[in-house]
Formats: structure tokens, C-alpha cells, sequence
């Protein structure tokens, strides 16, 4: 059983439809554990009734609280989401709470020192101190983990040397169709889609990267190798999540050892089945979670 933590925010997000458990964090190891592997989050909440919630509801999910550090003063992140006419939604960030002031305690730093394998991004490093934290437990990991930066660029909060930065620690890189031309125009990208993602391999010397392009499915890159998929046909109910749950499924199927394309594959159905509902989190059928044991 593979062990795999995400970094960062964790959070409520207030839907039209009702609050649901976000940040994209914690939705990766929400859909980590769900395809098989070990799965933690390391965050921080408020010791008020909705950190308090978040800790049942994570523990009602079967993912492990034991790295999610309860903050005395600091409140617990919310997100007030619209969802427009496509299903993408639209964030408004509430700013200095609890997971801006993560710490790097023995829980913490025990964790990512044994994952396999690692999710940070550039949000819940807005703040100096998460931002200290953060980079201090995805050094500690090992040589070996797959250190997985998903930038996941939100409203104001990320730059340049802050995706830079983070791009230097990483050894894998998650980008949708949206980030991507931003990361162009920051880091003076050439030629098509295939030389710009070559160009960021190249740079950082990362060991793969995975570009989501929504309904139009995702691109795949490693040292040798090129997978392209179309994506799976769904009607979305909305998008949060999906990236999220695509970047679990192929950190596991680069885990497991599988071909290019049948990571493309299996993470394609997975991160449909999340758009079809609502929230980051939906329970995943056996289908998909059958698939990834029979594999493994």
C-alpha cells in the first residue's frame, strides 16, 4: 500500500447547493485512499464548530486526521462558490485562516518524511508561514517520492518566484488548459503545446507532467514517453474535484508502475465521474475503484 499525502488547504466549500468539504488537498487524498492507497492530509483548522466538522466529516470519509493540526485563535477556511452555466466554479477565498498558519510538527514531518509520494500547491502558500511549512516537509521526503505540485493558481495569490519556487522542489508537475498559457507568458514558453511542456520538463527537470484539458481529456509526459487521451463524455454536474481526483488517480498509476496510457486512461474515468457530481468528494463507484486494485 502505497503512503501519500497532500499539503495545504483544507477547507469548507459553500456551494449553492450547501457546504462541502474542499481544498484540493484534501480532495487528492480523498480519492487517493478511495483507489487504495494510504492517504493523509496535512492541515490546519479552527477550533470552532466548523474545524470541528471538517474533522468528522474527514473521519466519516476514511481519510486519517492525525496530521490536521487544530489552531487556537485562527478560524476554519471557507469558500464561497458560484457555479456558472458550464459547471466551473468560482472562488472567493477567505484570507487568514487556520491553513495559512500550517506548522511542521512530528506528525507532520513523519508523514511526508515516509510518503511515496507528495501533493502541494501554490494557493496554501499565499501565507510566509504555511508557505515555510510546506516547502520544509516536501524537502524532507525522499529521493524516491514523487513530489507532485498541482499549481492550481487562485485569484491573486501566486507569482512567479512563488510557482518557480515550488516548480524547483517538484518532481512531477499537474497544470490544466487555463494555467498553462499563464505559465507561458511567465516563464517565456516557445513553440506548441508539446515543446512548451517539453520546455518545463526540461527546466525543472521533473519526471512527469500531466496537462487536463477538461471534457477534451488530458495530455501525459514523461522522460520517454507521450500519452494523449480524449477524455470521457459526462454531463458535469460541476468541475471541483476532478482535477484533484485526476491528479490521485495517476500519482497511484505512476506509483503502481502502469503504462503511460492506461494512467491516462484510468485517471480520465475518474476525474469524469467526479464532474458528473456534486462536490469534490462523491463516494467512487466500484467500478473504478476495482479497477485500480485488480492492477495494483
Amino acid at each position: 500500500m502505497f503512503r501519500v499525502v497532500g499539503i495545504g488547504e483544507l477547507l469548507w466549500d459553500l456551494l449553492p447547493t450547501g457546504a462541502q468539504i474542499g481544498g484540493a488537498p484534501a480532495n487528492f487524498s480523498y480519492h487517493a485512499g478511495a483507489l487504495g492507497a494510504e492517504a493523509r492530509t496535512i492541515s490546519r483548522v479552527g477550533d470552532d464548530a466548523l474545524g470541528h466538522e471538517l474533522l468528522a466529516q474527514l473521519t466519516a470519509l476514511g481519510v486519517s486526521t492525525e496530521c490536521v493540526q487544530v489552531d487556537p485563535t485562527m478560524p476554519t477556511g471557507t469558500v464561497a462558490v458560484e457555479i456558472d452555466a458550464d459547471g466551473q466554479p468560482c472562488f472567493d477565498i477567505r484570507a487568514n485562516v487556520a491553513w495559512d498558519h500550517l506548522q511542521v510538527d512530528a506528525a507532520a514531518m513523519h508523514a511526508a518524511s515516509s510518503a511515496d509520494a507528495l501533493c502541494f500547491g501554490t494557493l496554501a502558500q499565499r501565507d510566509p508561514v504555511s508557505r515555510a511549512a510546506i516547502r520544509t516537509l516536501v524537502a524532507a521526503s525522499s529521493s524516491d517520492a514523487l513530489r507532485v505540485l498541482d499549481v492550481n493558481l487562485r485569484q491573486q495569490y501566486y507569482s512567479r518566484a512563488l510557482i518557480e519556487e515550488s516548480l524547483t522542489l517538484a518532481t512531477v508537475l499537474k497544470v490544466n488548459d487555463l494555467e498553462l498559457p499563464r505559465l507561458v507568458a511567465l516563464f517565456s514558453l516557445e513553440g506548441d503545446l508539446r515543446a512548451q511542456l517539453e520546455q518545463l520538463a526540461e527546466r525543472w527537470q521533473l519526471r512527469a507532467i500531466a496537462l487536463t484539458r477538461g471534457d477534451r481529456g488530458s495530455v501525459l509526459l514523461t522522460a520517454h514517453e507521450w500519452s494523449e487521451h480524449p477524455g470521457v463524455s459526462v454531463e458535469v454536474k460541476d468541475t471541483i474535484g476532478a482535477g484533484d481526483a485526476f491528479t490521485a488517480a495517476m500519482t497511484v498509476g505512476l506509483l503502481s508502475g502502469w503504462a503511460l496510457d492506461d494512467v491516462n486512461g484510468h485517471a480520465n474515468e475518474v476525474a469524469a465521474f467526479v464532474a458528473s457530481c456534486s462536490g469534490g468528494t462523491p463516494p467512487l463507484p466500484s467500478r473504478i475503484r476495482s479497477a485500480f486494485v485488480t492492477r495494483a
